[in-house]
């Protein structure tokens, strides 16, 4: 039996972004022109105009209440709904995810694999727990994870994968169009 696609996506910023980084306000533009519900969340310590990103147990929980208060927005359960995010924001989702939280789909644009120039502190030991079909959309040049390690390590997820590589390092400037194209059709042909 085919899941229904997402109604909704929840899109979380990078460590030190807020809900207006450019590339989620693309991908926010592209993804509504679907006609899926976005809500672009702010994490709290950002919020209170903080410089260091909140613990992730507090980011988890924040994504958590998100998915479930646009789910409830939409009258559906959270299942229908899509989390993701750039960098740290994304990988919070999908720790949320792996830890029991009901959701249609993953994107995760720019995932931080690892530290730059750490490999040996891989951030992966939750992808067991992803059964969702999950996007990965990565830099070329990403110090964060490349394409042949991310390809590695996304082998450990259970659901379905997509990788896509574009052109560019971890921030992906002046591709935020292409990318949030990318998200949409991904979403698209998940319905």
């Amino acid at each position: 039996m085919t899941r229904p696609g997402p109604l909704g996506l929840v899109l979380t910023p990078g460590a030190s972004a807020g809900r207006d980084q450019p590339s989620l306000v693309a991908i926010d533009r592209e993804v509504s022109r679907l006609g899926l519900a976005v809500e672009r969340i702010e994490f709290p310590g950002r919020a209170a105009g903080k410089r260091r990103p909140d613990p992730p147990a507090v980011c988890i929980e924040t994504v958590r209440r998100a998915a479930t208060a646009l789910a409830e927005t939409l009258g559906v359960p959270t299942d229908r709904v899509a989390i993701g995010g750039r960098s740290m924001g994304g990988r919070m989702c999908s720790l949320a995810a792996a830890e029991g939280l009901e959701v249609a789909a993953l994107v995760l644009v720019s995932y931080p694999l690892h530290p730059p120039g750490r490999p040996d502190r891989l951030r992966t030991a939750h992808f067991g727990g992803l059964h969702v079909p999950s996007l990965f959309v990565s830099g070329r040049r990403d110090a964060f994870a490349t394409p042949d390690e991310l390809g590695r390590e996304t082998a450990a997820v259970p659901g379905p994968v997509t990788l896509v590589t574009v052109e560019g390092d971890h921030g992906l400037r002046r591709r935020d169009d292409e990318v949030a194209g990318i998200v949409a059709a991904w979403l698209a042909a998940l319905a």
